[in-house]
């Protein structure tokens, strides 16, 4: 399905063409949208959770996916 906007809503909301937005009903006849913001704030959850690495810590891709 495929929702056409105005040009108003486009500038005001600052989209480019592949951003998420949300749409919910709003009343009868009525409806609000706004940007989806939920992968921004899942990354925002991940980026607290980050905890510092030991010193001298290296990442070597091979080893770990070694089988």
């Amino acid at each position: 399905m495929a929702v056409r906007l105005p040009s108003a809503v486009v500038k005001a909301l600052d989209l480019k063409e592949g951003d998420q937005i949300e749409i919910r009903v709003a009343g009868k006849r009525k409806f609000s949208l706004a940007r989806d913001r939920s992968a921004a704030k899942a990354i925002e959850r991940i980026r607290r959770l980050r905890c510092p690495l030991p010193p001298g810590f290296k990442f070597d891709r091979l080893e770990a996916n070694e089988r």
